[in-house]
């Protein structure tokens, strides 16, 4: 196992860096004159400036010319970057616009993006986006943009934008401040990529060429935007945004009620070119969207997207360590939840933090966290000083080198802290592959983890490296995780294991007007138990098909043979979760099989749906499965969404069996461009909980909010209160 593991790291450094050999460029010229950002480009400057052209198709086919194209225009008076963008459409006029939304999902809309890699490093970028109604979007891209993962649209920054509908196209004018980007004085260069969402043709295309095996905001291509004069200091304005929140609640499950008034803020000051500064004091997320319900029929936990502003900048420089779905050493969300004396996890206050993060030059990259949390001494929650430093170095031409510590401690003595609870420590070091091309893409790290008395091993080790092209995607992961590795402060499922996953998945590429491509995967996983003698305790082959239709409805078919052992560390586990119900026996291996469908449909289509169905064995029972999401678009107003979630499970006696719902209607209503209502309600039967949660907004300045919040839960077997609260909260973003 160590040869081998040694060669597979081995394996990484020897990967060779192809690169793209078509580029493309254009120069920002200078310009004297400030256009009037109305979304009409009749102004004579644009006549004379230059700017992206000659888009390429990425969807249907990734070879040929768009149908649909785009000409995009730049200029620059040194503190401002001024866009000009005319978009057509071969079909008219019947735009795709869900509703009026800023930070709009783009998948389901029309629209256009621009991305902006300022350090010229295939490794972060700045996005900003518009679609026909000029409403806006920005959003934050990391790790290259080999994934959802890197995608942060919760990020927030001032500029302004403005669209305006003509027969069979659009134009839309854009003004961002270079103090809203990060780059380096003197500059003369970015990379560049722009594309463009047309669904009245199910087309996407792009500026630089994309195959369409990749992200279509991956920033291995790029081409080159020269400004006419080198750029200046990037001055980001020290940001001043202070909250004020009234609070009303009731737990009616304690009988207790509560009104108070709560004050505190942000403050974002740039330090140098690159760095950012952030500082936040009591901060306070009751706006921050509500977490979407799950069912859980793991024995493990499921972690949630961090949604909270202070820690989405630079986010992927302190989480992007380890393995995301196994050993994460650092998962902000730890910080500000804590678990109570009745083993739930309850809020614990954080009452201030600093944040450095960003460029120190080129090559280099820093990230310094401090956050303190409140004690809670009822529930037995001590106060911690939560710490983390990441530096970054830059390798080849996307690659990079990470090292980390990670330090979570009490400095008070409390009589429920034991003396093995006092500080929890990590260290470790990342090599990330990203080739130029993205062709291969990889992972190589070490993480060690210290507590009082507990510094022998404790080793959390992990590579993996994937081979993408157009005919096929093959991929090989392999997990360490040492049954004494402890990282407080991030998500680590499961340890004391050895973890095996292969992929190797085809493509094909027909000549037909129905079908846009076809693929089968073969994915392996298989868990040992090293503390139990390298017993086997997972297993699992799955064999998937898939088809993607030319209207971008896919289609998906599955099967899945699976091997579970319960060890005794597994004594409790009840899938259904019944209350009282009896677990399944331990030391007791299962051998079952399943069958999956999903269908997606087109999602230009004013009603859209997508539907999963899986039945087959479980366990020592059976189980039938079925997931829907459907949507309804009242254009440009509202948009009204129902996810379904149902799950049978039917053990044998003695037990438990149990039919699982999970029901959740939402409601997003755009008044205009500045005032949202969002109403989302969920039911859980096995959480025994009906959420509600609307929300109110009214963007009133530029980031700066009104929100009114209301909450209210209902135990649901007996239907009768839980909790209910009411939120009313002010923000306003100062510029100084």
């Amino acid at each position: 196992m160590t040869r081998a593991f040694c060669a597979f790291v081995l394996l990484l450094y020897t990967i060779p860096f192809l690169s793209q050999t078509v580029n493309k460029s254009f120069t920002v010229k200078h310009t004297s004159e400030i256009p009037e950002i109305n979304g009409v480009l009749d102004e004579a400057l644009w006549k004379v400036a230059e700017g992206p052209h000659d888009f390429q198709q990425y969807f249907p086919s990734d070879s040929v010319l768009a149908k649909n194209q785009t000409d995009i225009k730049m200029l620059s008076d040194g503190k401002t970057l001024y866009i000009g963008i005319t978009v057509y459409s071969i079909v008219g006029n019947d735009w795709v616009v869900p509703n009026l939304r800023r930070d709009y999902r783009a998948g389901n809309s029309d629209n256009i993006s621009l991305v902006f890699d300022t350090f010229n490093d295939g490794t972060n970028a700045f996005l900003f986006g518009i679609n026909p109604y000029g409403v806006r979007r920005e959003a934050l891209i990391s790790g290259g943009g080999q994934g959802v993962n890197g995608f942060t649209t919760s990020w927030d920054v001032k500029w302004k934008g403005e669209s305006k509908l003509y027969d069979g196209y659009y134009t839309a004018e854009i003004a961002i401040p270079l103090t809203s980007f990060k780059f380096k004085e003197g500059e003369t260069k970015w990379r560049f990529q722009s594309y463009n969402f047309d669904m009245q043709t199910n087309e996407r295309s792009t500026w630089y060429n994309v195959p369409q095996n990749q992200f279509i905001f991956s920033l291995a291509f790029m081409g080159d935007m020269f400004f006419e004069k080198p750029l200046g200091r990037s001055r980001t304005p020290l940001a001043l945004i202070p909250y004020i929140n009234t609070i009303a609640e009731k737990d009616f499950e304690n009988d207790v009620s509560d009104t108070n008034l709560k004050v505190g803020g942000d403050a974002k000051i740039a330090i140098g070119n690159g760095l950012n500064l952030d500082i936040t004091i009591n901060p306070d997320f009751s706006n921050v969207e509500v977490d979407n319900i799950f069912t859980n029929l793991t024995r493990f936990e499921i972690g949630l997207p961090e949604r909270r502003q202070f820690f989405v900048d630079n986010s992927d420089l302190f989480g992007g360590f380890g393995g995301g779905r196994d050993a994460n050493p650092f998962f902000s969300r730890r910080i500000g939840i804590a678990s109570g004396i009745d083993g739930n996890s309850i809020e614990n206050r954080i009452l201030g933090g600093v944040r450095l993060s960003g460029k120190l030059d080129e090559d280099w990259r820093l990230g310094i966290l401090s956050i303190q949390t409140g004690e809670d001494t009822d529930n037995e929650i001590a106060s911690n000083n939560n710490t983390m430093l990441a530096l970054q170095k830059k390798v080849f031409a996307r690659s990079n080198i990470g090292v980390f510590f990670i330090n979570r401690e009490t400095f008070k003595d409390y009589d429920f802290v034991g003396e093995e609870e006092r500080y929890n420590r990590v260290i470790g070091a990342d090599y990330n592959l990203s080739s130029k091309s993205n062709k291969y893409a990889g992972k190589a790290y070490v993480h060690k983890s210290f507590q009082p008395g507990d510094n022998e091993g404790n080793y959390s080790v992990g590579a993996n490296l994937g081979r993408l092209t157009r005919s096929f995607n093959v991929f090989a992961d392999l997990v360490y995780i040492d049954e004494e590795f402890t990282s407080d402060l991030g998500f680590i499922r499961r340890k004391d294991i050895i973890k095996s996953v292969f992929s190797f998945q085809k493509f094909f590429w027909p000549k037909s007007d129905i079908i846009n491509r076809y693929s089968f995967e073969i994915f392996p996983v298989t868990i040992w138990r090293p503390t139990l003698d390298n017993l086997k305790t997972d297993e699992e082959v799955r064999i998937t098909g898939e088809v993607r239709m030319q209207n971008q409805s896919e289609f998906r078919l599955g099967f899945s043979n699976r091997f579970t052992y319960l060890t005794d560390a597994d004594d409790n586990f009840d899938p259904t979760r019944t209350a009282g119900g009896m677990p399944l026996p331990n030391n007791t291996g299962y051998h079952y099989n399943s069958v999956d469908f999903s269908y997606q449909s087109n999602r230009a289509q004013v009603f859209t749906y997508n539907v999963q169905s899986t039945v087959g064995r479980f366990f020592n029972g059976n189980q039938f499965s079925f997931q829907g999401r459907f949507g309804l678009r009242l254009q440009p107003r509202a948009q009204i969404s129902l996810a379904v979630n149902y799950d049978k499970i039917e053990l044998p006696g003695p037990f438990p069996s149990a039919e699982i719902w999970l029901v959740s209607p939402r409601a997003d209503i755009t008044f205009s461009k500045s005032i949202f209502w969002s109403t989302l309600i969920q039911y859980s039967n096995q959480r025994d909980n009906l959420g509600i949660n609307s929300r109110l907004q009214w963007r009133f300045a530029p980031l700066s909010d009104l929100f009114i919040v209301y909450n209210d839960n209902y135990f649901v077997n007996q239907f009768s209160p839980r909790f209910r609260s009411i939120n009313l909260k002010l923000t306003y973003w100062l510029n100084i």
